[in-house]
């Protein structure tokens, strides 16, 4: 007889809150006609639903009992960490959903008008002429951010695919709608999906090895397998070594990082942002979360593996970085060496990396969100007058000082905690996570560490001295236009504050951070 299985959804709530909201707003898209008025009832519709998701999961921290809540069998945990992480990703979710509502002074949008259209088509320039809008991107985001929530609470590796698969599906989308330089779009798209495609089958092809070593799926019941057996077999390293690769694939960590330039740079810069902070955010948390409490018998036989990345992944990062001459591409192989300084926090498995970790995330996202609003803000100038795409090349950015200081500005702050300058909230979250290094006794990697900080602060301040002390080239005065959009504007100052607050008064930050991890660890 088959037993209906009792669920607890209270402790869901802000999960089921974002994915229900989700799918209303498909709803939306067939019942509300009118393209404008559709927008503006998504945005808001997305903005309350965020909100409100926001306000539960501070709520269930503070009525949190004890470690947590089993849900669903032990297939779910809410605990202080997940918490923590959905928190983190909401905010997120917020910030990227006001950046893909702003538009030029022109009433354009980061998005093309028809995504089914064939870039260069009559039926594009038709479809821009009515007035159409790809307001679908709203509900999708919240099917992202409400996968990578349920990606942060997941105890079972089968579970941990399909919430993958949630948010990557809808982030292949995302990327292939950019509004202007679409084939760059729909190539950056295709790389992400092929390849993301292809770590999600070694990542499932893990779990089935992984299986066949221990008889289970859940964490719980693969870390109790592990020590029953006492041995470790090949079929179980194996397994454990691609279900991490499927991971570190998310992070964009080397040699898993192919697909981050082209879909940073044909992405709508929105969605850049959002994806930059977010992804990286919900896969360390599932990283965490796996290797503190399933993979942890295994530390001396992956560690290797975690050493070899992170290294791997701060010097080619740091390299391809400095000889870009493209501005998104140069962020996007920085998030490639910082995919390697998160890596640091994982020597030696300490405690001290459940803490450091979630604030890295946090400072890493806000600055990263606040750099691509930025770029979004800079704008090429046609030769008729009207405003064109995004000027990214760098030399395009010589004098934005003189043109707009406030935006300059924010953007040399948000690359110099990039760099990890201190009074940035850069600076605490690299200094988090080498302390938790140097205390499993990775100090190794920690110079390293140092050494590619020291180095990526070329192309860092390179930008800076651009903005600041390089004049603007005679002829070419007024081939960029600075843009003054109030949305993302809002965007910017709220990520320059995080950043500098973050960096000048942490202690309550890193204090809510450290509860979390005490628990996590209880809970493992």
């Amino acid at each position: 007889m088959f037993e209906t299985p009792e669920i607890a959804w209270a402790p869901l709530a802000p999960i089921l809150i974002v994915l229900g909201a989700g799918a209303v707003g498909v709803l939306i898209e067939a019942f509300v006609r009118r393209p404008s008025t559709r927008r503006s009832v998504q945005l808001v519709f997305g903005l309350v639903t965020l909100a409100v998701a926001l306000g539960t999961a501070v709520v269930q921290w503070v009525a949190l009992e004890g470690a947590g809540t089993i849900v669903a069998e032990g297939m779910l945990t809410v605990d202080r960490q997940s918490l923590a992480w959905q928190a983190m990703l909401l905010v997120f979710g917020l910030l990227g959903l006001i950046l893909f509502a702003s538009r030029t002074r022109a009433g354009e949008g980061a998005f093309t008008p028809l995504g089914s259209t064939s870039p260069g088509s009559i039926e594009e320039t038709l479809a821009r002429r009515r007035g159409l809008e790809v307001t679908e991107v709203f509900p999708l985001l919240l099917f992202a951010v409400g996968g990578m929530m349920l990606f942060t609470a997941v105890t079972d590796y089968v579970f941990l695919f399909v919430a993958l698969e949630v948010f990557s599906l809808a982030l292949y989308i995302m990327v292939a709608l950019a509004r202007r330089r679409r084939l760059m779009s729909h190539e950056g798209a295709l790389k992400y999906f092929l390849l993301g495609a292809f770590s999600s089958a070694l990542y499932i092809f893990g779990v089935a090895l992984v299986y066949g070593a221990t008889g289970s799926t859940s964490f719980d019941g693969v870390r109790d397998g592990i020590v029953a057996s006492g041995r470790y077999d090949g079929i179980l390293l194996v397994g454990v070594v691609l279900l991490l690769v499927g991971l570190l694939f998310k992070i964009g960590a080397v040699p898993f990082h192919s697909w981050v330039p082209d879909a940073y740079q044909g992405a709508p810069t929105p969605v850049t942002a959002f994806m930059g902070a977010a992804t990286k955010a919900a896969a360390t948390a599932a990283l965490v979360r796996i290797v503190y409490t399933s993979l942890d018998p295994l530390e001396w036989q992956i560690s290797w593996l975690f050493w070899a990345v992170a290294i791997a992944s701060m010097a080619l990062g740091t390299v391809l970085a400095l000889v870009q001459t493209n501005v998104k591409r140069m962020l996007a192989y920085s998030s490639v060496a910082h995919a390697g300084f998160i890596l640091v926090a994982f020597a030696g498995f300490t405690g001290e990396a459940l803490a450091a970790l979630p604030f890295y995330l946090l400072a890493y996202g806000l600055a990263t969100i606040g750099a691509f609003a930025v770029v979004s803000q800079v704008r090429e100038r046609t030769e008729d007058g009207a405003v064109g795409a995004e000027a990214v090349r760098l030399g395009q950015w010589a004098g934005l000082g003189k043109r707009s200081p406030l935006l300059a500005g924010a953007m040399s702050l948000f690359l110099l905690s990039f760099a990890g300058i201190p009074l940035t909230a850069g600076f605490i979250g690299k200094f988090t996570v080498f302390a938790a290094a140097v205390a499993g006794g990775g100090w190794v990697l920690v110079v390293i560490a140092v050494i590619a900080s020291a180095v990526a602060a070329f192309f860092y301040v390179r930008l800076v001295v651009l903005m600041f002390l390089t004049d603007v080239p005679e002829g070419v005065e007024n081939a960029v236009e600075v843009e003054d959009g109030p949305l993302a504007r809002l965007v910017i100052m709220i990520c320059a504050a995080a950043v500098l607050v973050l960096g000048i008064l942490p202690a309550g930050a890193l204090d809510v951070f450290t509860d979390a991890a005490q628990f996590l660890v209880s809970a493992g």
